[in-house]
């Protein structure tokens, strides 16, 4: 049986400059977890709340960061000796 998956329209759109921004404090914030609303304080510029989520849910999808109930937090790493270690590493 064929589903159709009707995609969401966005309200809110970011522009690429928006998830840079937001990208960027992410990476090079200081503390290990931030909160959404620290975010919006943190921004060079005012963001929609609901282009935020949608920023937030595309990081999140990219594995670039981890939401959970404390926070928000920068994961990506890109590193080459850990790209080699994790080839080299056993499979549990």
């Amino acid at each position: 049986m064929f589903v159709y998956k009707q995609e969401q329209k966005l309200e809110h759109s970011p522009t690429l400059n928006t998830v840079l921004m937001v990208e960027n404090l992410l990476k090079t914030m200081s503390e290990s977890v931030i909160s959404m609303a620290e975010i919006k304080k943190r921004l060079p510029k005012k963001v929609n709340h609901n282009t935020l989520k949608v920023i937030l849910e595309y990081l999140e999808e990219s594995n670039k960061i981890a939401v959970t109930m404390k926070g928000i937090t920068w994961i990506h790493n890109t590193s080459p000796n850990l790209k080699k270690a994790i080839a080299r590493g056993l499979e549990l």
